[in-house]
Order: structure tokens, then C-alpha cells, then sequence
């Protein structure tokens, strides 16, 4: 139960990302730099089951697709909405995580940003290019 609790978690993070590699800076994402990171942007999650993308709108909503972790988040696709506050990415699900919001912190270095939730929860994630 509790691996499932955790990649549960994880999946339900779906907001680490790292930005194009010419575009690059290390530090902590945040304001309109972190709006920038996300917006219109599929953020690849890194699970211990593969890869998790979550798209992020321009207008605020996004939406994922689980796949191999379907197990876990107990449905293959899910939608929410997400915004900044604090400096954080925040983020709320429809049905994943039970609905909950939660805030990251983003700290990029190099092609990868790190994350880490408000309750301590952390990984790493990709950002795809559009």
C-alpha cells in the first residue's frame, strides 16, 4: 500500500518540468517565469513506472494521461486546473490526488527541474517542446 501511496503521489505532482535547453537558467522558477515555463507546455513527470505527461493550458485547466499508472490514480485520464501563487505552482485535480490542491517549488538545473510539494513530497520532471 504504501508504494502505491507514493506513486500515487507522484503522479499526482505532474508539475516539475525543465525548459528547452537554449532558453536554460538554474534557480528557482517562479512569478512570471514559472507561468512561462508551464503555459501551453506538456510537462513529462518522471515516475518509477515510466513517464507521466500533463499538459498545461495557456487559460489555466490541464489534463494528463496516466497509462502504466492507471493502477494507481485509478483512471487513465484526468483533468484540474492549475495557477500561481506564493511563487509556487499550484495545482488541483478532478478526481486524482482526491481532488486535493497542492503548491511546488521548482528549482531548475540544467535540462531537469526539481520539485517538491508542500508536504515534502519531491522528484524531477521534463518539459517537451512545442
Amino acid at each position: 500500500m504504501l508504494r502505491r501511496v507514493k506513486v500515487i503521489a507522484v503522479a499526482g505532482a505532474l508539475a516539475a518540468m525543465a525548459l528547452p535547453a537554449q532558453t536554460m537558467e538554474v534557480g528557482e522558477l517562479d512569478g512570471d517565469g514559472l507561468v512561462k515555463a508551464v503555459a501551453g507546455k506538456t510537462v513529462n513527470l518522471a515516475t518509477p513506472l515510466g513517464a507521466l505527461p500533463i499538459n498545461y493550458r495557456s487559460d489555466g485547466t490541464m489534463w494528463g494521461r496516466a497509462g502504466n499508472l492507471s493502477l494507481y490514480t485509478g483512471s487513465d485520464r484526468d483533468r484540474g486546473r492549475w495557477w500561481v501563487a506564493a511563487g509556487k505552482l499550484c495545482q488541483r485535480w478532478n478526481t486524482w490526488l482526491g481532488g486535493k490542491s497542492y503548491c511546488f517549488k521548482l528549482r531548475q538545473e540544467g535540462p531537469t527541474v526539481h520539485w517538491t510539494r508542500s508536504d515534502g513530497l519531491s522528484g524531477t520532471a521534463t518539459i517537451a517542446r512545442k
